[in-house]
């Protein structure tokens, strides 16, 4: 699920051809384990508007979903690969064959892994997350109603667990090497804070404060530019920060939002 729609079986890649059949079983595959309803298929492949076959056509989906899996799982002892359940279908999986349930399940290890301070494995449980991903998920379908939220679901967590890995890195001092994917990302997403103050802490622990102040500049232009404010107050502090040479100080481990300002002694 996480890219184009692909099923393996045995080592061979055996997706259905047909879009449609492929995005009938997306959906079930997404909602695996629930009913879903003849309703819901016709709404995701046809929209508001569906065609007086859609029942049928549909019924037709599901078939060939059955006539292509079902020795397989008749063979391995599941039963049956599409139930049919009042008022749909049913699909029957172990979590642990969709990668998408998997990566999931991963990130949030990874995320008590960090929280618990156990920056080397959180690191390793997020990086393997994440390294299950081929491209943009179900790329290859025209994600309708009932999908789509799945689809973005899928990729703000993706975002999260990103950002997670880059501070379980963090806490690791790898500031070195996360300087190129930070310099990336911070391109890539040019009015994002976290990553240009990630990329600006990287910058600092390496002993380029120079250029982690251009950072901040670029930034300032882009967000005046683009959507006419100025960077959050904890962007600000930081840039301070770096030119007064305070040390940064970390927040809690899996707190993703404000740069904690050290405390200080004494009269500012």
């Amino acid at each position: 699920m996480l890219g184009p729609l692909e099923v393996t079986m045995q080592g061979t890649i055996q997706t259905p051809a047909a879009t449609k059949v492929r995005w009938t079983l997306a959906l079930l595959l997404l909602r695996a384990n629930q009913v879903v309803s003849r309703a819901s298929i016709i709404t995701e492949l046809w929209g508001e508007h569906p065609p007086r076959s859609a029942v049928t056509t549909a019924q037709t989906y599901v078939y060939q979903l059955r006539k292509k899996y079902q020795d397989r799982f008749s063979e391995l002892g599941r039963g049956e690969f599409v139930q049919t359940r009042s008022p749909g279908y049913l699909l029957r999986v172990d979590e642990a064959e969709i990668d998408a349930w998997v990566f999931e399940r991963l990130g949030e290890q990874g995320r008590m892994s960090l929280e618990a301070k156990r920056f080397e494995q959180a690191a390793r449980q997020l990086r393997a997350a994440l390294a299950l991903w081929r491209g943009p998920a179900l790329a290859d379908l025209p994600a309708g109603p009932l999908l789509t939220p799945h689809v973005t679901h899928l990729a703000e967590i993706r975002t999260r667990i990103l950002r997670l890995r880059i501070v379980a890195d963090r806490r690791l001092g790898r500031h070195h090497e996360l300087i190129p994917e930070l310099q990336f990302l911070a391109a890539d997403n040019p009015i994002d804070e976290w990553f240009h103050q990630e990329l600006m802490i990287a910058l600092t622990e390496t002993g380029r404060r120079a250029d982690a102040l251009q950072v901040y500049e670029r930034l300032r232009s882009t967000l005046a530019a683009e959507l006419g404010v100025t960077p959050s107050p904890r962007l600000c502090q930081l840039q301070h920060d770096i030119v007064a040479g305070v040390p940064w100080t970390p927040g809690p481990p899996t707190e993703l939002d404000p740069v904690v300002p050290p405390q200080r002694t004494g009269p500012s």
